[in-house]
């Protein structure tokens, strides 16, 4: 998504935040890179997938803390579980949330059904 980005909006600064996902609750920090000036604008966040709707939250209360505002802040991903939009529409009711598909749930190891499989493995040709 990221070189979808720079493809057409040329010049963009773009920050990386990394959250480590194991099922429905892991939720660790691995990595954050923000633009310094990250609190005066507009801030896209992009995730393939939005599965739980944990990993989203803690990059959203991310961009918070570094004094985004709510309302500042468009979440954008591919595919997503209703599961998924309740949790973070719920937590952040200013936040825009734009995808591209809607699917039916998420299965028992909360992965997206149908879906795509894991994202990772698709765009770097990896498997488990």
């Amino acid at each position: 998504m990221e070189n979808a980005l720079r493809a057409c909006c040329k010049g963009i600064k773009i920050g990386k935040i990394l959250i480590h996902r194991d099922g429905d609750n892991g939720k660790q920090l691995i990595y954050e890179k923000l633009p310094k000036d990250i609190s005066e604008r507009h801030v896209l966040l992009l995730d393939p997938v939005l599965a739980t709707g944990n990993s989203a939250n803690q990059a959203i209360e991310l961009l918070m803390q570094k004094g985004v505002p709510e309302s500042h802040i468009i979440f954008l991903n591919l595919i997503s579980a209703p599961e998924g939009i309740h949790c973070v529409c719920k937590r952040f009711p200013y936040l825009k949330i734009v995808t591209s598909e809607i699917d039916v749930a998420l299965n028992e190891e909360f992965r997206v059904i149908p879906g795509m499989g894991e994202f990772g493995d698709r765009y770097f040709g990896t498997d488990d």
